[in-house]
């Protein structure tokens, strides 16, 4: 993870739990992982930050857990979310995730905060620990030209979605789209995949 991103999300934990919590819901994402997550399979929000989607995937049937590099948004997590689990994992490692562990992982809008020669092997390590046969939901802001920082100094890496499709390339492809997100007003682009059996 870029260190500039994460002693941003680190210092300044609380203000951005504060932002996304006030932003509108996610429903175009809601939508998505309802068409395409396998109920009541475990899940994986890689990149949780302050926990709303865990939240709101428990609830919709898909029994969740956290995991986040930031121990700042961890706290803000735990703190909004006593009753679902937390746990500290950077990408591109993932640390302590053992292969094939969940039904169902989402990562949205993270890999971005990563060097590109980062993305390819956190691309790789997450496809990792789908189950056969679970779906993998992989999203991230999209930057034309050089990579970029906003105010808070996060990395915004700049690259194409070749780069992702061809981590992917054995996957079963569901889903493939650059869009304008309905909660941040940012294009993003989303891909599902469903991992062969």
């Amino acid at each position: 993870m870029d260190r500039q991103t994460l002693a941003a999300y680190d210092n300044d934990a609380a203000a951005f739990a504060k932002d996304w919590h006030e932003q509108p819901a996610p429903v175009d994402l809601h939508v998505i992982v309802r068409r395409f997550f396998i109920a009541s399979g475990l899940t994986a929000d890689i990149g949780c930050g302050s926990g709303p989607e865990v939240a709101w995937l428990s609830a919709s049937g898909f029994p969740a857990k956290g995991f986040d590099a930031s121990n700042g948004l961890l706290t803000e997590a735990r703190r909004r979310y006593p009753q679902f689990e937390f746990t500290l994992a950077e990408l591109p490692s993932l640390s302590g995730i053992a292969a094939n562990s969940f039904v169902n992982v989402l990562c949205e809008t993270v890999i971005m905060h990563l060097g590109v020669a980062q993305i390819a092997p956190a691309v790789r390590r997450m496809f990792e620990i789908v189950k056969p046969g679970g779906i993998f939901y992989l999203s991230w802001r999209v930057t034309e030209g050089e990579d970029q920082r906003d105010k808070h100094a996060r990395l915004y890496a700049a690259f194409g979605p070749s780069l992702v499709r061809s981590e992917l390339a054995g996957a079963a492809t569901l889903l493939d789209e650059e869009v304008v997100s309905a909660s941040s007003g940012k294009r993003i682009h989303r891909i599902v995949v469903r991992k062969e059996l």
